[in-house]
């Protein structure tokens, strides 16, 4: 088949749309299984983090973290969420089917406790606290230490307020999903972070209570934030 100079510009269009098509449908089949929550691992015992209570034949055990998510990977940190390390125990070959939705959060003895959100709402607000902005102060404090200097004062002023590289953002999100409560019928033990919405600062979160209730039970754990 012959391609005329017009036949050619069409056919390069597709190509150009296929491939734009493909990397629009969002991350691989490898992306979406390593982001599926896998947790961090129980501790050796119950007793490892702040509060325990039982449910049913089930221990249920938790940390109160705050504004922090701690990851294998890197400690980021969320303005707009609060985050709790649970881990879940049980007798010999239990099993047990986890859910975030299983989680509330009760601050300050709230009467309305605030329920456990998705890790993909969370993934968009985290920072990581070590990441220097290009031309901030540190940034320049950095380079000058290493002998280079900014030669206009373009470079020391920057028109918008600068953003964490895409590959870097990319990261930081699937640190998030790969930490939270892994989902699912589950051989326990099992222990991943839940995240809950909260907006005021560590220091006015005078009580926090994690309440359980779920498949093994109910149980409320008194936290230390």
């Amino acid at each position: 088949m012959r391609l005329t100079k017009h036949g050619t510009g069409v056919v390069l269009g597709g190509l150009l749309l296929a491939a734009f098509s493909a990397l629009s449908q969002g991350p691989s089949s490898k992306e979406a299984e390593s982001a599926v929550a896998q947790g961090t691992g129980a501790r050796a015992a119950p007793t490892d983090y702040q509060a325990h209570a039982q449910a049913g034949t089930v221990t249920i055990a938790a940390d109160y973290i705050g504004h922090f998510v701690p990851t294998p990977e890197k400690n980021l940190t969320t303005d707009d969420y609060v985050t709790v390390e649970a881990g879940i125990f049980g007798p010999a070959e239990a099993r047990l089917t986890l859910s975030p939705g299983d989680f509330s959060l009760r601050i300050n003895g709230k009467k309305t406790p605030l329920p456990a959100q998705s890790s993909t709402l969370v993934a968009h607000t985290v920072k990581d606290p070590d990441w220097v902005p290009p031309g901030s102060e540190d940034d320049k404090k950095e380079k000058n230490q290493a002998g280079i200097h900014s030669g206009t004062k373009q470079d020391e002023a920057p028109l918008s307020k600068p953003h964490p590289p895409p590959e870097m953002v990319h990261a930081m999100a699937l640190q998030v999903q790969r930490a939270a409560m892994p989902e699912g019928d589950r051989a326990l033990p099992q222990a991943g972070l839940l995240y809950f919405e909260y907006h005021g600062k560590d220091k006015s979160v005078h009580s926090a209570e994690l309440i359980y209730n779920g498949p093994a039970g109910q149980a409320t754990l008194e936290l230390q934030p």
